[in-house]
């Protein structure tokens, strides 16, 4: 299980070890020294970003996405629920949920 997100780390992480999740692919707020600069370290994941984050953390750990899942709510996800095997839209936003259903992608709700 990995968690991808444009959401800081800061934010993510403690939700991450609450579902037993260790890995965890998020933006890391630039600081100098000890104060936030409102940057980020590195490529921000989001959009393409996730793609490029995801491929360097999938050769780092030997990995591939044969398989893989990937849940998403919004468009700007697109990039990576198009190179996985399983995308599934949840809750989507209008852009996706259309993308979704015209491709065939499962559209689920966890509102319901």
């Amino acid at each position: 299980m990995l968690i991808i997100t444009a959401t800081n780390a800061f934010v993510t992480r403690p939700i991450g070890d609450m579902l037993g999740i260790e890995e965890l692919i998020a933006p890391e707020p630039e600081m100098i020294d000890g104060a936030y600069t409102g940057g980020i370290v590195g490529i921000p994941s989001f959009q393409h970003g996730k793609v490029t984050r995801l491929n360097e953390w999938l050769e780092q750990h030997g990995k591939t996405l044969a398989g893989a899942w990937f849940y998403s709510d919004s468009h700007n996800d697109l990039p990576l629920l198009e190179i996985v095997d399983n995308p599934v839209a949840v809750d989507p936003d209008d852009i996706l949920r259309d993308t979704a259903i015209s491709k065939g992608w499962p559209v689920i709700s966890l509102r319901d």
